[in-house]
């Protein structure tokens, strides 16, 4: 508890955790590519994207998604979102976001999906960052520490860094993947209050894996109209 109360403390280096994540998942996809066609490749950088940032965001997902889908009351939504077990909503929501991710990545040019991952996982541990500033939090656990841990002033410069990061990956194109994505957070957090009067997190984590695959979807239709190399 004591390590997790200190990174809290620091959230807003997240970012930095971000790109080397994403900067491993692009060199996966990198390689995969010199012998693979484009959907091997997509399955290769999810895969990677599983192996090295773990499942707990997915599930969080998952959660998220089944209080969202439940019928009834505010408290009855946080039931379904507590329930351990895995419901339609959050199957639903995986299968999505999964599929989501897999055309995505299919679709994008082989040069910029390495850089379009470094970016996107910036601007993911960004959007969990943003998410929490804004939100307040149901209930004590890690969600908790985090959301009381992070106010504005995190959040800034959080986004700071995060802008210089996406900057470095992807150019004029990295800063609109990065606004594009707080834009998306800053609706998670709406959400999450309408659904659940406040945020978890399970909430965060569903903030990480929607925010990326928005950020992957923002690299795709902006690629053609922003520059996005720097050489």
């Amino acid at each position: 508890m004591e390590g997790i109360e200190a990174l809290m403390r620091h959230v807003y280096i997240f970012p930095i955790i971000g790109m080397v994540l994403g900067g491993l998942i692009g060199l996966a996809a990198l390689l995969a590519a010199w012998v693979l066609p484009a959907g091997p490749v997509a399955i290769v950088a999810i895969a990677a994207i599983y192996k090295l940032c773990g499942i707990n965001h997915i599930d969080g997902l998952a959660d998220f998604g089944d209080g969202v889908v439940a019928h009834g009351t505010i408290e009855k939504k946080v039931q379904a979102m507590k329930d351990v077990s895995l419901g339609t909503g959050g199957a639903v929501f995986i299968i999505f976001l999964l599929l989501a991710v897999f055309a995505i990545a299919s679709a994008m040019p082989g040069r910029l999906l390495p850089l379009a991952l470094v970016a996107s996982e910036v601007a993911a541990k960004q959007s969990m960052i943003a998410f929490a500033a804004f939100s307040r939090s149901l209930q004590k656990g890690f969600g908790q520490i985090m959301i009381e841990r992070t106010g504005a002033r995190e959040f800034l410069i959080g986004l700071a860094i995060s802008a210089v990061l996406c900057a470095v990956a992807l150019g004029p194109l990295g800063i609109a993947i990065l606004g594009l994505s707080q834009a998306a957070a800053l609706y998670m957090v709406h959400v999450a209050k309408r659904n659940f009067g406040g945020a978890t997190g399970d909430c965060i984590g569903a903030a990480n894996e929607i925010c990326r695959a928005f950020a992957l979807a923002a690299a795709l239709t902006l690629g053609g109209a922003l520059p996005w190399t720097l050489w």
